[in-house]
């Protein structure tokens, strides 16, 4: 397994509970849209065994030709011992990447496609739809839907609905307005769906795109096969 130290470049404020850390580009780090990956703190790996206490798994929030290695995630006042630590890091203090990978890459199959997610989790999509917008072939149209009960919505320069490139950006504060829409998302039979955010928020995505016809085949999580089977378990069957 290979480790790539890299250092913090700058450190952006989004809203007062959520930063961006952008990284300095390793030599030999690579990846694609939708890619996660272990972000480490110092220390993670000066005992005989790694701590995992100070290792998280995180998306990148951008694409390699910004030149930067985007990670944005949520801070709250209480937080973890991992979260305290990466809150009191600087521009210049050093950090650790491995395992990268990419469950959610941008399929371009000439159909519609559907990024549901819930706060944070937009930072996942934001490289699907920078890739999207740059080139649209082979895409009929990307409607993305984001709640945030904070109203604090991220990445608004990016998820601005453009018509002209069949891009639809829709940003909703509760539940009941969200799951309308998710609803009337799925009346599309031969939509993709992409869900990034917590466990039970996937699970209730699913049991509402499941109810309109919706098939295992159309959903994208970002989980790995072992992941992905606690939601469809007959897949691992298949």
């Amino acid at each position: 397994m290979q480790i790539y130290w890299t250092k913090i470049n700058r450190i952006i404020e989004e809203t007062p509970e959520v930063k961006t850390y952008m990284l300095d580009c390793p030599e030999g780090f690579t990846w694609e849209e939708g890619s996660h990956t272990h972000l480490a703190l110092k220390g993670f790996n000066a005992g005989e065994k790694p701590n995992k206490g100070l290792v998280r798994h995180m998306s990148i929030s951008t694409l390699p030709s910004e030149g930067t290695i985007g990670i944005t995630t949520r801070i709250r006042e209480l937080c973890s011992e991992y979260k305290s630590i990466l809150r009191d890091l600087k521009a210049g203090d050093e950090v650790a990447l491995f395992k990268t990978h990419s469950n959610v890459p941008l399929k371009r199959e000439n159909k519609n496609i559907y990024l549901l997610s819930a706060g944070v989790g937009i930072a996942t999509f934001r490289p699907l739809v920078l890739d999207y917008l740059d080139r649209v072939d082979n895409v009929n149209h990307i409607y993305s839907l984001n709640i945030d009960k904070s109203k604090d919505f991220l990445f608004t320069d990016v998820f601005e609905s453009a018509p002209d490139k069949n891009f639809t950006a829709q940003f909703v504060d509760n539940r009941k307005d969200y799951y309308e829409e998710v609803s009337k998302l799925a009346s599309d039979p031969d939509g993709i769906f992409y869900i990034v955010g917590s466990d039970e928020f996937i699970s209730q995505n699913i049991e509402v795109l499941n109810a309109q016809g919706i098939q295992p085949e159309q959903i994208m999580l970002d989980k790995r096969e072992k992941g992905r089977a606690l939601f469809f378990p007959t897949e691992l069957s298949v």
